[in-house]
């Protein structure tokens, strides 16, 4: 049994839960927030006894062994820190950290205090992404990877009325190629490893993040394509292309649907049957790892989070993002 603290009392983290509760040894036991209402409230909602609104008492508490932070990205170094220096697991929603540097703290503490650390990156760890691994052969050499995530934020309608929410805040380590970009980036880099080079473009909203953006990633015998935007919509699939046929990806965030088209006119289905509650991949991946007494994850592993963000430093490097906890 894993007893878990969540960080965040957000959609997000009940959706974490409830794909976790699928786990036979997953247990939710502690749940913090800044305010006491909100930790009860949402406590309440899933039969939790304990709760928190001070981070170092939680981290220190022996009522967890791992904890789950589904806080803003800006705060995720600081608060996986405090809970790996007391010996916690850590889970941390993407993206990892803010930037190179704090991820670069994050691992050299996982490894002094030699405990998990996993980015909550769910599609790499999903059954229909499993298949694509598996079967990238089938298509000869790799020339293209294509991955499109365009989804309009709910929060925009906001920022267009003048009212900066979280999604939009630089100080929070925010914008579409932090919170969308990354699920084209990641499994990619999961796929082929670290490109040769990285040339992106993007728009600017007035707050200082990206709205949309675009990257343009080298490798030796291919190219990346990757389009992300919270500000538009778009119903394109995802696509790997190879000299005998190309793989068709539904969704890249959240793999449902994935065939085999090849040259000569035949298809592959190659989907598999997958739990609508697709957070529970994650959370199976870190229980194990914890279980097994591992460190790290293959596919979301502690190098391919690190690629990852280099690449995320590199982008908005080059679009002009700039955050408060940058060097």
């Amino acid at each position: 049994m894993v007893r878990f603290g969540v960080v965040g009392t957000n959609w997000i983290t009940e959706a974490f839960i409830k794909g976790a509760s699928h786990h036979m040894d997953f247990k939710l036991a502690a749940v913090y927030s800044r305010t006491e209402e909100r930790a009860a409230k949402f406590a309440d909602k899933f039969g939790v006894e304990t709760i928190f609104t001070d981070l170092e008492a939680m981290a220190k508490s022996d009522a967890i062994d791992a904890v789950y932070l589904a806080s803003p990205n800006s705060l995720h170094a600081s608060q996986a820190i405090i809970f790996m220096k007391n010996g916690k697991h850590v889970l941390s929603e993407k993206a990892i950290a803010s930037n190179s540097h704090e991820l670069g703290d994050m691992i050299k503490t996982a490894k002094d205090n030699q405990v998990v650390l996993m980015e909550a990156l769910k599609s790499t760890l999903m059954p229909n992404f499993k298949a694509v691994q598996e079967n990238l052969d089938k298509i000869g050499p790799i020339r293209r990877y294509f991955a499109s995530y365009c989804q309009y934020s709910s929060r925009y309608d906001k920022y267009k009325e003048g009212i900066v929410l979280n999604a939009f805040n630089p100080q929070f380590s925010a914008g579409s190629l932090m919170d969308i970009g990354i699920y084209c980036i990641y499994p990619l880099i999961v796929l082929f490893g670290e490109p040769r080079s990285v040339q992106a473009n993007g728009y600017l909203l007035e707050s200082g993040v990206d709205g949309e953006g675009s990257l343009l990633l080298k490798y030796d015998e291919m190219d990346a394509v990757i389009l992300f935007s919270k500000i538009t919509d778009s119903t394109l699939p995802s696509e790997i292309h190879g000299e005998n046929g190309n793989i068709c990806i539904d969704k890249i965030s959240s793999p449902e649907k994935v065939e085999i088209f090849y040259r000569d006119g035949r298809r592959e289905d190659l989907s598999r049957k997958q739990l609508a509650d697709q957070m529970f991949y994650e959370a199976e991946e870190f229980i194990t790892l914890i279980q097994q007494g591992k460190m790290e994850s293959k596919n979301n592993s502690l190098e391919n989070s690190r690629i990852t963000m280099k690449i995320l430093d590199e982008a908005r490097h080059q679009m002009g993002v700039k955050f408060p906890s940058d060097h």
